[in-house]
């Protein structure tokens, strides 16, 4: 197949561009970059207006497929991805059963060739059955084709099973994603301990709870070598530490969350939203500044959306009661381009690297840039489109936004995965 996008402004800081250009796509690869192409055959599409990218990818989802296909699926979950213009997602192991051997990999990877456009890398568990006990088969998964380990979901308590996890990791090549949260400090607690849970009336979440494993994770990733990344890193003091582990030349990189950056403690009221309800939790408003200039500074590498999609009727449940987490995958990039980028905290260039080049590097994939012999893995963005999130907007088979009402200005409106279209002017194929 042949496709010639015409006339948007390409941005690429991979290869130092930044004009308006056209893309000739032949066979799901670029064959040129630059002014005037011509195609005798095949499909043109105008962009005059549009801003092109390398294909976006978010490195933290739950499709919640096996096992709770009545939140997410892989088809469900792969069609929110395009419609928020990611071409790749990574799917997070802690699902029911629990992607822990090598048969559920496997699936995953099969069941999303047959349903979804969009790119489902998998990560395996660290630990079986994500308990924080035993270690799972890594080399088993690998060649399955499992990218990354997690025990996301939780944080694995005990340092000497993480060291060998991290040790075994290290063998195989591939990132250990940390879900920093110490269970013995955390508790039963469901928002930022101080302001918010005094008055809200509700248990804190200290952030000690995460910082002190973030530190641990740290300390484990200089002892074995392994590279480490810091999940849904949450404050001002976790990145500290990062920042000081990349000055000592440390193989450590972190995420950070659009809810995290965009969304506080303050946000919490007394009508007890659930949709609010994080894991990590939402913090403080200098924890939130923090966050913002440490990602367009490059400390934190990458913005990922931890999707969590559930039921109505889960967050129907009294605050204590109701599940962690909000959706992501349709309102991230929107999220980055209202807040971040039109204010001027975030320039094009930073959000291509957060969005799309630091993922893909981080998981060890084949760089996606535009230029000529690249894969065209290609988001088309729409920066002028102005719209309002709403419950019946969404491809997700889950409704609970943290940001239903906002009104944002930015959106995909062409997704490329090998030079198919998986979004076609706002359409989900």
């Amino acid at each position: 197949m042949a496709l010639l996008l015409k006339g948007a402004r390409c941005i690429d800081p991979a290869v130092g561009l930044d004009a308006v250009s056209d893309v000739l796509v032949r066979d799901g690869v670029i064959v040129a970059v630059g002014e005037g192409l011509s195609l005798e055959k095949g499909v043109e599409v105008d962009l005059a207006g549009k801003v092109l990218v390398p294909g976006l990818v978010d490195m933290h989802v739950h499709l919640r497929e096996p096992g709770q296909e009545y939140k997410e699926d892989i088809q469900s979950g792969g069609r929110a991805a395009a419609r928020g213009g990611f071409t790749a997602v990574l799917a997070m192991p802690n699902t029911k059963p629990t992607i822990d051997n090598a048969a559920a990999v496997g699936f995953v990877v099969e069941k999303a060739a047959e349903v979804s456009r969009t790119r489902i890398l998998v990560s395996g568990a660290l630990t079986c059955g994500v308990k924080g006990e035993s270690l799972t088969e890594m080399g088993d998964m690998v060649r399955g084709g499992a990218v990354a380990f997690t025990d996301d979901g939780r944080g694995v308590q005990d340092s000497g099973t993480m060291r060998r996890a991290m040790e075994y990791a290290k063998t195989f090549g591939v990132p250990v994603l940390s879900h920093c949260q110490l269970e013995d400090l955390v508790g039963s607690g469901v928002v930022n301990e101080g302001v918010a849970s005094t008055r809200l009336g509700v248990a804190g979440w200290p952030a000690a709870g995460e910082e002190i494993q973030i530190a641990r994770d740290i300390a484990l990733s200089e002892l074995t070598g392994c590279a480490l990344h810091i999940q849904h890193i949450t404050t001002a003091a976790g990145v500290a530490l990062v920042r000081a582990a990349k000055a000592a030349g440390l193989p450590v990189t972190c995420e950070v969350t659009p809810h995290h950056l965009f969304l506080t403690e303050d946000d919490i009221d007394e009508t007890y939203d659930t949709s609010l309800k994080m894991n990590p939790p939402l913090r403080t408003t200098a924890d939130a500044k923090a966050l913002a200039q440490a990602l367009a500074e490059g400390t934190i590498d990458c913005i990922a959306t931890d999707h969590a999609p559930h039921a109505a009727h889960e967050k129907a449940l009294e605050f204590e009661l109701a599940p962690f987490g909000t959706t992501g995958l349709e309102t991230a990039l929107a999220l980055v381009l209202t807040e971040l980028v039109a204010t001027g905290a975030l320039t094009w260039d930073a959000l291509v690297e957060r969005m799309a080049h630091a993922p893909r590097r981080i998981l060890g994939c084949a760089p996606v840039t535009l230029a000529e012999g690249s894969v065209a893995d290609l988001t088309v963005i729409d920066p002028e489109l102005t719209w309002t999130v709403t419950r019946e907007g969404f491809e997700s088979k889950s409704a609970n936004s943290a940001f239903i009402g906002r009104t944002l200005k930015g959106r995909a409106s062409h997704v490329y995965v090998g030079g198919y279209a998986s979004l076609d002017d706002g359409a989900v194929q």
